[in-house]
């Protein structure tokens, strides 16, 4: 089904190179998003993300399936651990993550945003659009030029936490207290991360199909049932209802 993937079942790629290791799995796009970006991103234990960068017009929402680590931002560094959520604004510093002793286990979503420019300042290049744009004199490719300028400085001691890094435990929460609303929480303004709690047998929200905006779900624990209702158009043709059982690793594109 285009519109529903597990994360143990979509396709993940290895990604090594110098202080760089993880593994990455792209589940929206194996559940069939396209205007909302989902990766599942699986540091090795004290091993690094991605190179530092910094986005000019995407915001990207963290939210820390597992371990922890550090956050690497503009040279100071932040605890992050299980459950939190972490906001990079458009335009901000520069970040990238350090996975502790056990790993560090990450959900990263962000809308695509088509005419994105990235910059890379320890690697000296950026990304307009389609293509790497190089800021030095070599062809070296992006994530080889970050691996030979090694790893982040860390300071002594990790710096107190920001506002745009905050626990589950603490979000505010809306809609009757069922959702925790934890890209709002953590200063999120291009797109929304919520926390949802369902008790046995109760429904998530209304059936209803939104006319501009993309949903993801990913179900972090439990078991449910997934409810498809045709258009009307399509029920007129014979269409009828579609149910789905979920579990934990399931991701719903909508």
């Amino acid at each position: 089904m285009r519109y529903l993937t597990h994360w143990d079942e979509a396709e993940s790629r290895r990604v090594e190179q110098g202080h760089l290791a993880g593994w990455w799995t792209a589940l929206g796009e194996a559940a069939g998003a396209v205007e909302v970006g989902l990766n599942r991103i699986r540091i090795d234990a004290g091993r690094w993300s991605t190179p530092a960068h910094v986005h000019g017009a995407a915001e990207e929402l963290f939210f820390v399936l597992r371990g922890s680590g550090l956050l690497w931002q503009g040279g100071s560094t932040y605890d992050v651990r299980e459950d939190d959520v972490v906001a990079h604004r458009p335009r901000g510093e520069a970040h990238t993550l350090l996975a502790g002793p056990d790993g560090l286990d990450v959900l990263a979503f962000g809308r695509r945003t088509r005419d994105e420019a990235t910059f890379l300042p320890r690697a000296g290049v950026s990304w307009l659009a389609a293509r790497w744009v190089r800021a030095g004199d070599d062809d070296e490719q992006p994530w080889l030029r970050e691996a030979a300028a090694g790893p982040p400085e860390l300071p002594e001691t990790p710096s107190d936490r920001p506002e745009s890094i905050v626990n589950a435990a603490g979000a505010p929460t809306g809609f009757g207290g069922s959702a925790q609303l934890l890209g709002r929480a953590a200063g999120a303004t291009l797109s929304g991360l919520n926390r949802v709690l369902l008790q046995p047998g109760e429904e998530g929200a209304p059936p209803h199909c939104h006319s501009a905006e993309e949903e993801l779900f990913v179900v972090l624990d439990g078991e449910g049932v997934l409810e498809l209702a045709p258009s009307p158009a399509r029920r007129e043709q014979g269409a009828e209802d579609e149910r789905c059982a979920l579990r934990a690793g399931h991701v719903v594109s909508r």
